[in-house]
């Protein structure tokens, strides 16, 4: 079963546990671009152009995660790669998966945009651009 935490909560279990990983799910351009948590771990579900799912995502995250009863945390922009991600590595084995709630971005609030509601920036958590 996938864990749902809010990201302070996501944030106080990192700091916590060092054998935990967190695994930025969102494809390169987000991860590098909008930013991403300070330590996460790049590894796409879905990339453009085709959003097709990684073939090789469960793979990647066995290199990065070989311990399949750490806790691995994964993260997208508002919460929904990230439990679709987080449901294959659980069918791969992984005992601890937890689903970061409103992902990096948070919703979208009344004007259609993202950041204002929740998320991993709106907590102001440590984050980095490039």
């Amino acid at each position: 079963m996938v864990e749902n935490l809010e990201p302070r909560q996501a944030w106080d279990l990192l700091q916590q546990n060092t054998d935990a990983v967190l695994v930025d799910v969102r494809t390169k351009v987000e991860h590098d671009f909008v930013g991403h948590p300070l330590g996460a771990i790049h590894v796409a579900w879905k990339e453009a152009p085709d959003w097709r799912i990684n073939q090789e995502f469960v793979a990647e995250v066995e290199k990065l995660a070989p311990d399949k009863r750490a806790p691995v945390l994964l993260l997208c922009r508002s919460g929904q790669r990230s439990l679709d991600a987080a449901k294959k590595l659980e069918e791969a084995g992984y005992q601890r998966l937890i689903n970061i709630v409103d992902g990096f971005e948070g919703p979208l609030d009344q004007q259609h945009h993202r950041g204002n509601l929740g998320g991993w920036r709106f907590s102001e958590l440590p984050w980095e651009q490039s």
